[in-house]
């Protein structure tokens, strides 16, 4: 594995949901380990700490800021991104929308969700090149 490789813990209800942020992530380079299962995520943590832990605002039963309040006393300065919607993906719109059901507010293109791990991450966007005169 990548020493300089970032890992995050994605702890989502949802498994069609935590498939496509995985994808997402992991296509960015992350190493990203999912659960929607609260032991499991704390044994994933006493395995290996992630730097982030991307969760949904409502998780297994339980209430998301109160997940990610109890997986930080388990892993101390770990990061957190909550995430409260759907990422833009035909397999999640056919889970949701199928039955011609609306969706609000719009799913997340995977590109906003990559820029804002990256963001928390410290990366820099790249400036646009300066205009000569």
């Amino acid at each position: 594995m990548n020493p300089h490789c970032k890992t995050i813990l994605l702890f989502h209800a949802a498994p069609v949901v935590r498939k496509v942020i995985r994808e997402i992530l992991e296509h960015e380079g992350y190493l990203v380990r999912a659960t929607g299962d609260l032991g499991i995520a704390v044994d994933m943590i006493r395995e290996s700490p992630p730097d982030l832990l991307v969760v949904d605002v409502y998780v297994a039963h339980l209430d998301g800021r109160d997940a990610a309040r109890y997986l930080c006393q388990k892993n101390p300065g770990m990061r957190v991104l909550m995430v409260a919607g759907m990422p833009a993906d035909q397999r999640v719109e056919e889970r949701t929308t199928g039955e011609g059901f609306l969706v609000f507010p719009r799913p997340f293109a995977p590109a906003e969700l990559a820029a804002k791990v990256k963001e928390i991450f410290g990366v820099e966007k790249p400036r646009p090149a300066a205009s000569q005169k």
